[in-house]
């Protein structure tokens, strides 16, 4: 397996320590299963949509869980049986399914729907105001030169 080594990067950056584990993960992970197929899709400058294909799974069947920078999807397909007849073939995957998603901050999970066999998950980035960036508008200010030269307080103390 091909790993790219992240250690150059990490001697020359502060502060990144969290994206170079994210990528590490995800070149860990990328290797495993592919089970149930996804789309990632960017719909406007803050908002995004995972798609998962869960045919077969009905809403009871699928567990959504949230965290700070995690989604985690998880499906577990109750055993109902084969109704009356004998399967010659099984081409429908119905087994369970953990799927990870690594949240940038300030994302969260405004919806999500199952229709048409498709699980739609839509994200929103809400960055706070206190984050957003601010304009700062430049005064003036007297140069330290202009500004009168005042005895330092107790300076004429030690004269005396």
């Amino acid at each position: 397996m091909n790993r790219f080594d992240f250690t150059p990067y990490r001697r020359n950056t502060v502060g990144f320590d969290r994206l170079f584990d994210l990528l590490e993960n995800a070149s860990r992970a990328s290797g495993g299963d592919n089970y149930p197929p996804f789309n990632i899709e960017r719909r406007s400058e803050d908002a995004y949509r995972i798609t998962l294909a869960v045919a077969g799974f009905k809403p009871a069947d699928l567990d959504i869980t949230a965290q700070q920078n995690l989604l985690v999807i998880q499906g577990r397909k109750v055993d109902e049986g084969q109704g009356d007849g004998q399967f010659l073939h099984v081409g429908i995957a119905q087994r369970g399914f953990e799927r990870r998603f690594e949240l940038a901050d300030f994302v969260r999970v405004e919806n999500a729907n199952l229709e048409d066999g498709l699980l739609i998950i839509d994200l929103v980035r809400e960055v706070p105001e206190a984050m957003k960036p601010k304009k700062v508008s430049i005064g003036t200010q007297k140069s330290l030169d202009v500004v009168e030269a005042r005895p330092a307080v107790g300076a004429q103390d030690k004269a005396a």
